[in-house]
């Protein structure tokens, strides 16, 4: 059976204070595992987009995929309807509307789960990200997600097998079959539509082309968006000749036909026969995004299109327009998009919503959030417009901007209490959440800076990353971005950077179970830390040695490594770092069973986390302390810390490590025969494990509750 203990041990540097991931013992076994602290993690099973306005034309394709998508449709084999065509001609709009028929049909009582892959950006969703998403949709806490592509792969199908009703997955955007190819269910009700522009031939799926709209099916889609805007605006339905030529002018392409209809709807005076001159008269200039109908040299062409709207801009909305593309993630935040043109928030937002009534920007299902359509990126890319470097002084600005919020979100991630923090944030809320907003443009920007050799930003922003993305589990992140920030170090000789850059590299290596390389990383952390003399740093690294040497039963090496790292500590008066190395020394003691130590060197670590004001990590130490006080048999002794610890976590708002501490109580109170309190204190547990979706320790509290029960059970008597 597993046991409940937590033990806050390991950690990352890189300015300020630091903090670690939580250390889970396992009584009966003697050995312990490393998992992080899980928040709470919510079931998210309603994500269809809505409805697109304007939809039509599409009868033969809804039928087709309405029935691939019944349930009379094979319901043993997977069912994939690979939606592909030319970007801009509707596929995830038709994917969007089929799903809602088909829930409307209750045909998807599970829900619907939608992921954008991003394929055609240049950071597109990798499978192991895509499935990271899912999982976390499905309320698998991130502990409990594998580091390993396949295996998350098969936890995702195994947690969809444990869902009855229909589950309906839509995969957007795909650019290639390996990026969606782990995404597919098992065998079962569940069903999945992925929109490419290309033919995915390579699933074994159903395969529905979407081609332009015909010329009656786009006039009509005109109609319905110019109408939206003044229900009594008959220029397309009146002006059949124009309108016709209009629709033939944007070759049937949804995208470009919505453009179009907006510059109608904001000029009144404007008929459809004259936008279509209009757009005819680009064709001929602009051929980079020439849509071929096979007309020849006069085929209509969806730049064509964006060359007209964006030459409706007014000078600050086509400078904005010009920018957006220097940030490198999926989507923009307002903010961001304000520090790329150098403006104050409230002008960018004003730009930002001229180019959405403008269809070239559209939010981003986010309120603050905004995104381009793949060609639209590319084409505000290739404008020439805009003084010589503008781009550049662009991504400086925005560079900048992402190095002081992150560094200063970092600075909350770590304080203890009563630490002063930057006043950018109102606490550690408001940074854990705008980190989690920006942090895939963050990644994003990493890799941008260290490919345009910009090696002082692509070093020091991992470094402000670190602590979020352990705190979060992304150690794909972690590896990645560290790996960026140690190589720049070394590109600028900055040594002590390296060296904290290996620290945090080391701690991602060792959860995603690359022990060795992980102690080699700390290894050489510490090794630079003594050439640089910065003891602190070489107290922490040993720290984080000593939890990867443990993790492979290097017992005595571990020890040694975290008493070297207590006597630094000491040294240099980091009480904080001190009371971690201690932690991590008694739990090695306890595994070589020198317990009697190990309740000695815990007991200090809660005074100095009670001196620090560190109650997170008291609760922890305190935790720790009650598994060794039942290891001696101590169990009063060890009620009493198990209730402090749970009350210290239910003031911090830390559930999870609270339903472990609820099972450390119980199991001790089981001990001496309070059978109805450990039961309760168990019960408590299961409930606080399905509240923060933990099915691992809520199977195992499960099943300590049943034998609770059964010992309270009144037996039969003898026959």
């Amino acid at each position: 059976m597993a046991d409940e203990g937590t033990g806050e041990v390991s950690s990352t540097i890189g300015g300020g204070s630091f903090s670690g991931p939580v250390l889970q013992g396992r009584d009966f076994s003697n050995t312990t595992f490393v998992t992080s602290q899980a928040a709470a993690a919510p079931v998210a099973l309603a994500q269809l987009p809505p409805l697109a306005a304007g939809f039509t034309g599409r009868e033969a394709e809804l039928a087709r995929v309405a029935s691939l998508l019944a349930p009379a449709a094979d319901a043993g084999a997977v069912v994939v309807s690979a939606v592909a065509g030319l970007a801009g001609v509707g596929k995830t709009a038709l994917a969007v509307h089929a799903a809602h028929a088909a829930r409307s049909s209750g045909w998807f009582p599970g829900g619907v789960l939608f992921i954008d892959l991003h394929g055609y950006d240049q950071s597109p969703v990798q499978p192991g990200q895509a499935l990271d998403a899912l999982l976390r949709a499905l309320g698998i806490a991130g502990e409990h997600i594998p580091e390993d592509t396949e295996q998350r792969a098969g936890l995702y199908r195994s947690a969809l097998a444990q869902i009855r009703d229909p589950v309906l997955v839509i995969a957007d955007n795909a650019s290639a079959e390996a990026q969606v190819q782990l995404l597919i269910p098992g065998p079962g009700p569940h069903r999945v539509i992925i929109t490419s522009r290309h033919t995915l031939g390579g699933l074994g799926a159903r395969l529905l082309d979407v081609t332009v709209l015909d010329r009656a099916a786009a006039v009509d889609l005109l109609d319905k968006v110019v109408r939206a805007a003044r229900p009594d605006d008959n220029r397309i339905s009146g002006g059949h000749a124009g309108s016709a030529r209009l629709a033939g002018a944007c070759g049937g392409l949804p995208l470009a036909l919505q453009i179009t209809a907006a510059l109608l709807a904001a000029d009144p005076e404007l008929t459809a026969a004259e936008l279509a001159f209009e757009i005819a008269d680009e064709v001929r200039r602009l051929k980079t995004l020439r849509y071929d109908d096979g007309s020849g040299v006069s085929a209509p062409s969806v730049a064509a299109a964006f060359e007209l709207s964006y030459r409706q801009l007014d000078q600050d909305a086509a400078r904005l327009f010009r920018l957006l593309p220097a940030d490198p993630g999926p989507d923009v935040s307002t903010e961001a998009a304000a520090e790329l043109a150098g403006w104050p928030a409230h002008q960018a937002r004003a730009a930002l919503g001229r180019l959405t009534r403008a269809h070239l920007v559209e939010p981003g299902g986010v309120r603050g959030r905004w995104r381009m359509h793949d060609l639209l990126r590319l084409y505000a890319r290739q404008v020439p417009d805009g003084d010589a470097g503008e781009r550049e002084q662009a991504v400086a600005r925005l560079l900048a901007w992402y190095l002081r919020r992150a560094d200063a979100a970092d600075d909350h991630l770590r304080a203890l209490a009563g630490e002063p923090v930057p006043a950018e944030f109102t606490g550690r809320g408001d940074a854990l959440a705008w980190l989690d907003a920006q942090r895939p443009n963050l990644i994003a920007a990493v890799t941008m800076a260290a490919a345009a050799g910009r090696h002082q930003e692509a070093m020091t922003l991992p470094l402000n990353l670190g602590e979020y993305l352990t705190w979060r589990r992304r150690f794909d992140d972690v590896l990645t971005v560290l790996t960026v920030s140690r190589d720049s170090a070394r590109q600028l000789n900055d040594r002590g950077s390296e060296a904290t850059a290996l620290t945090t590299l080391g701690v991602a290596l060792r959860e995603v179970r690359r022990v060795e390389e992980a102690i080699s990383t700390h290894q050489d952390a510490v090794a630079i830390f003594r050439e640089t003399g910065d003891r602190r740093g070489e107290g922490i690294a040993l720290n984080n040695l000593g939890i990867a040497l443990r993790e492979v039963r290097r017992f005595e090496e571990a020890i040694s490594a975290h008493q070297d790292a207590v006597a630094i500590d000491r040294e240099t008066g980091n009480r904080h770092s001190e009371g971690l190395a201690l932690v991590g020394l008694g739990l090695a003691l306890q595994e070589v069973r020198r317990v009697e130590e190990a309740i000695s060197t815990h007991q200090d670590a809660v005074a100095i986390f009670q001196e620090t004001g560190n109650r997170h990590r008291e609760g922890i130490a305190r935790n720790n302390l009650g598994l060794a006080l039942r290891e001696v048999r101590r169990f009063e002794e060890a009620i009493s810390a198990h209730q402090d610890a749970v009350a210290i976590f239910r003031e911090t708002g830390n559930r999870h490590s609270e339903g472990l501490a609820l099972v450390g109580l119980g199991r001790a109170l089981r001990q001496v025969r309070r059978l109805e309190e450990a039961i309760s204190a168990h019960q408590d547990a299961v409930a606080i494990f399905r509240e923060t979706g933990d099915r691992y320790w809520e199977d195992l509290a499960l099943g300590s509750l049943e034998e609770y029960r059964a010992e309270q059970a009144p037996k039969a008597p003898d026959e």
